[in-house]
């Protein structure tokens, strides 16, 4: 039996699992200003992934590493999301896009 596919599918499903409340939390405290961090993450971890030898290994981080970037555009999304009431607004940022 091979649990390659099963491995990073999980790890994919991980990914997804894990990215989605971080983008919630850094939109509330920072708001969009610290994207340039989700691409820093994305595009080392893209570059770690053409450097690594193991196949599982290089899968997650590029998967990582594509969550990460496609962070930045939820980032994005979330902003919307917070102005249209469907998720509370942080009150102690005054400008509403805070500081990373």
């Amino acid at each position: 039996m091979d649990f390659t596919g099963l491995i990073i599918g999980a790890a994919t499903f991980l990914c997804i699992g894990v990215f989605h409340p971080i983008v919630i939390k850094a939109e509330y405290y920072w708001g969009v200003r610290c994207w340039w961090m989700f691409l820093l993450f994305g595009l080392g971890c893209i570059v770690g992934s053409l450097l690594v030898g193991g196949m599982i290994t290089a899968a997650v981080l590029g998967v990582a590493g594509f969550s990460g970037l496609w962070s930045i555009i939820e980032l994005f999304k979330q902003r919307e999301r917070v102005k249209k009431g469907w998720f509370p607004r942080n009150p102690k940022r005054d400008d509403g896009s805070g500081k990373c």
